[in-house]
Formats: structure tokens, C-alpha cells, sequence
């Protein structure tokens, strides 16, 4: 079967051989094919629809779509919940956990829960601080670290124990992930961070945003020269910029976020902004995916996930590939159907 194979929803795909999971992430990332994965805005809401109106948007431009959990330390939807809501019809969805807001006992429950209602991607994440949240007052728990928590999904995995030493009745078989900044001091010592994460068990990473090309192929070439580069699929984050004013803003006030003094200028000097933060978006895929090692891109559209499809499609990255999305065959499939009751 094919990567690009579909199942019914709520029905997995086989794994393949040398995959750990039935996932379509994986199989995208394994085929060498350039994947594209974004984040979708967890509602302040309960209602379903508004997790479906906004994973639309997507539709036929990603390979998997990031649930956040509790980004910034703000309340919203849970990811386990909006994961749940995606899978349910086809999504291929990736679960964060972030440690910040549950103990090991929760943690594990809550891989075993996601992976039973067919998420097969999960990305490991210590979590904000709650003073950066809209709860400063909440009492955070960081029993686990993303490494400690990446040790646990391998090896509820593959060792079919809980921590504790309890065995499994089926394991959860999914594919893990981590977050990496290939910009954050000292520069030096990222690429040895990250390769403690991959001997945790990470075989995929999303970076933050990378505005700065030289040095993420900088970083890239240390990662070569670890042997990382054949263990790990690096999908390097971008984003699209609102203004000047803000880019400024997320450089100051975001931690870990390095933007080069000649994209705040580019963006200074445009007649109108927004237009040229996705143009700027678009130019640095078009170069990031020439990077050696770089396996694909994970677009981060904070309030301007409508613009993804046109940052993708312009860009290029897809070489013509259309993501799996509920109802794409549908027209095939209605095709196929008529040609068979003509025979």
C-alpha cells in the first residue's frame, strides 16, 4: 500500500515495515516525499463544528495538523479533545503534550486514550510557563520534561509497560515527535539538545520559526555532522508576519524567537505589510527546502491560518502533491462508481 493510500475514517492503515505507527505523517516522511504540516487554533468553545471549520481551511495543502495544548499557557479546547474531533472524520492530527498541566499518571492515560481514537503522531513539549497564560494563578506541574516524557512514549511503545513497570495489553503505536530551536543561545550547544531529544526517542522534530537561513543551515550542518541526519525528519517551522511592528514584538518579547534585522526592513519598507509577510513566508520555503536533512515544513499562522493555502501553493513545495483531505477522492470515487455500473 502506498503512503498516499487513505482508510475509511476511524479505520488505520496497516503499518509498514520499519514504521511504528499506521499514521500517514509517517508514511509521507518515509517515502522522502516534502511534507507540509500547520497548527490549528484549539477553540474557546465546545462546539465540534468550530474544530471542523477551522481544520478546513487546510484542506489539500497539509500532511497532519498540530492540536496545540494550552500554547502560551492560555486555556482553549484540549488537544486530546480536537484530536479526537479529527480523527473522527480522516484528519491525520499530532497530539502535543505539553508537561506543564499533568503528572505521569495523566500523561500515559492520555497517550493510551489518543493513540485507542487513532492518533498516531504526538509531540512531546515541556510547556510555557503558566505566568506567560491567561491563568497566572494556576499551580503548573512539570512532573516530566520533554525528554522524561519522550523516554515514556517509547516506552509505552515499545516495551509495552507503563513507567511503572506494568504491562500493556496492546501498546499504543504511534510516531513521536519533539520541538526544537535552532536559534536559541548558546547557538552552539541546539544541535547536541536536539540530539539528546532523538535519543529519547524522537524521530520527528518541528523547529520555531526559522527566519534565518544561513544559520539554520548552520545548525543543519552540525546535525550532519552528528550522523543525526538519517534518525530524525526535521521539519523546519515558518510563518507568515503581520507587520514590522510585530515582527519586532515577537523578537523581543517571544522567547527563542530570532528574526534578522533585514526581514523587520523588508517588512518597514512594504507598502502593504501583511502582503509581503507571506511573500517573505514564501521565499524562505522556497530556500528552506533546498537545505539538506530539511524532510519538510510545519507553518505556524497564529490568527492567519486562512493564508496558509496560498503561502503553500505559491511556494511550490508540493511539486503538485495534494494532501489527503475528507472528500478529496470523492469525485474519483464517484467516477469509478458510474464506469462500474456502465460495465
Amino acid at each position: 500500500m502506498k503512503f498516499e493510500d487513505e482508510p475509511v475514517p476511524g479505520y488505520p492503515l496497516p503499518i509498514l515495515p520499519g514504521h511504528t505507527s499506521p499514521g500517514r505523517l509517517e508514511r509521507v516522511l518515509r517515502s522522502g516525499v516534502f511534507a507540509v504540516t500547520s497548527e490549528l487554533d484549539p477553540p474557546d468553545s465546545a462546539d465540534p463544528e468550530d474544530v471542523y471549520r477551522r481544520a478546513r481551511v487546510f484542506d489539500g495543502y497539509v500532511d497532519a495538523i498540530n492540536a496545540t495544548d494550552g500554547s502560551g499557557a492560555n486555556c482553549h479546547m484540549s488537544s486530546l479533545a480536537v484530536c479526537a474531533l479529527l480523527t473522527r472524520v480522516g484528519y491525520a492530527p499530532v497530539m502535543q503534550i505539553s508537561c506543564r498541566d499533568k503528572n505521569r499518571i495523566a500523561i500515559q492515560g492520555d497517550i493510551l486514550g489518543g493513540a485507542a481514537m487513532g492518533v498516531a503522531n504526538i509531540l512531546c513539549l515541556t510547556g510555557d510557563g503558566v505566568q506567560a497564560g491567561d491563568h497566572p494563578q494556576a499551580k503548573p506541574v512539570f512532573d516530566l520534561d520533554c525528554m522524561s516524557l519522550l523516554e515514556i512514549g517509547r516506552t509505552l511503545r515499545d516495551e509495552h509497560k507503563f513507567q511503572s513497570g506494568r504491562k500493556l495489553s496492546f501498546a499504543p503505536r504511534v510516531f513521536l515527535g519533539a520541538a526544537a530551536n535552532p536559534f536559541g543561545l548558546p547557538f552552539e550547544w541546539r544541535a547536541e539538545r536536539l540530539a539528546k531529544k532523538v535519543a529519547a526517542g524522537a524521530q520527528f522534530v518541528q523547529t520555531q520559526y526559522c527566519y534565518d537561513v544561513p544559520r539554520l543551515r548552520m545548525f543543519m550542518a552540525r546535525i550532519e555532522e552528528l550522523g543525526l541526519l538519517d534518525q530524525v525528519f526535521i521539519l523546519a517551522g515558518v510563518g507568515p508576519l503581520r507587520s514590522a511592528k510585530a515582527a519586532e514584538w515577537m523578537r523581543t518579547n517571544v522567547p527563542g524567537i530570532h528574526i534578522p534585522d533585514n526581514v523587520i526592513r523588508r517588512m518597514a519598507g512594504a507598502e502593504k505589510p501583511a502582503l509581503e509577510g507571506r511573500q517573505v513566508c514564501i521565499d524562505l520555503l522556497q530556500e528552506i527546502r533546498e537545505i539538506k536533512g530539511i524532510s519538510g515544513v510545519h507553518v505556524m499562522a497564529f490568527r492567519q491560518e486562512e493564508s496558509v493555502a496560498e503561502i503553500i501553493q505559491k511556494s511550490g513545495v508540493l511539486n503538485g502533491r495534494v494532501p489527503w483531505y475528507p472528500g478529496r477522492d470523492k469525485g474519483s470515487q464517484t467516477e469509478n462508481q458510474a464506469i462500474k455500473e456502465l460495465a
